[in-house]
């Protein structure tokens, strides 16, 4: 559906990116991961051809964006970072207008606006100014002005940000149920939950470049990254758990009641059960930790991604 070959672009002497290149299959979200300034708005701009890259090539839908872009233009809709929306229109008069901008017929919009009112939950609020709105709501009808001449191909720049939990949520779910409808989308944050809960294929972006991508358990793999079993135990003598230690030949932390097992669990968890049955150590409670894209952040950067 997508496809980006050595993607480049500079602003004076800062390379905001650099060389890039991935691949995005029909029906997909993909995930842009990175902290801010990253690169990844300047990426969405320039796939959703609001921008000119310097060097390298996008093709969508098998078309080169820049010889092709009103073909391009037709088939891709874009949420941006900023809202834009007129605070004293209505959300009807607000996609009405943005729909008639973009050349989508008023009869066909009285069909698609009301249909698009009730999957953002807005149906009864139509008729209020934006103004009245809370930042996420106003989000929520930025998505729609974007979906109102039917695209296959949705980009969202960071669309949940300055919104309540609900209305985050809320945005979730639209994402969630226009993709099983079978919309591409290409969505860019700097929050790792949503891109665990949303995305298929994730490309994780520092400094205009990106370090890692594929799917989690690809990323996973790639950091060749461990995770933990942790088992609670009230009775654990130190001499059990060196015993332990020398058996198993993995990295141990034993604290508070705690045996952290540094290991691959569908792997070494049978065979550490065992053993601690037969050193007699008690355990009442067993806990998987799991490598999350905190982790992998960390492990491919040195930073953790909220401290940029």
């Amino acid at each position: 559906m997508i496809k980006v070959f050595n993607l480049e672009k500079h602003f004076g002497s800062v390379t905001a990116v650099n060389k890039i290149s991935f691949s995005i299959q029909k029906g997909e979200i993909f995930g842009l991961l990175g902290p801010n300034g990253a690169g990844k708005s300047t990426i969405i701009k320039i796939l959703s051809t609001l921008l000119k890259s310097d060097s390298g090539n996008v093709f969508i839908n098998g078309k080169e964006i820049n010889t092709n872009s009103d073909e391009c233009k037709k088939i891709i809709g874009v949420v941006p970072q900023e809202i834009a929306l007129y605070e004293d229109f209505s959300a009807y008069d607000n996609l009405m207008f943005w729909g008639q901008l973009n050349g989508v017929s008023k009869i066909s919009l009285k069909q698609k606006i009301p249909e698009l009112l009730h999957l953002i939950g807005l149906e009864d609020r139509k008729s209020d100014l934006l103004k009245t709105y809370s930042g996420g709501m106003k989000r929520r009808i930025n998505i729609a002005a974007a979906l109102l001449h039917n695209p296959k191909i949705l980009f969202m720049d960071e669309p949940t940000t300055g919104v309540d939990p609900q209305s985050r949520n809320k945005i979730f779910d639209i994402i969630e149920t226009l993709n099983a409808k079978g919309m591409t989308v290409v969505y860019t944050t700097h929050y790792m939950e949503e891109v665990e809960r949303l995305c298929n294929n994730i490309a994780i972006i520092d400094k205009g470049e990106i370090i890692a991508q594929g799917t989690f358990d690809e990323l996973q793999t790639q950091c060749d990254l461990n995770e933990y079993i942790l088992l609670k135990t009230p009775n654990a003598t130190d001499l059990a758990i060196t015993m332990l230690q020398k058996t198993i030949q993995l990295p141990i932390i034993y604290e508070k009641s705690i045996i952290s097992v540094q290991c691959k669990p569908h792997i070494h968890l049978q065979s550490l059960l065992n053993n601690c049955k037969r050193l007699k150590i008690e355990i009442t409670d067993i806990q998987i930790q799991k490598t999350n894209l905190e982790t992998i952040f960390l492990h491919l950067t040195g930073k953790q991604l909220r401290d940029y």
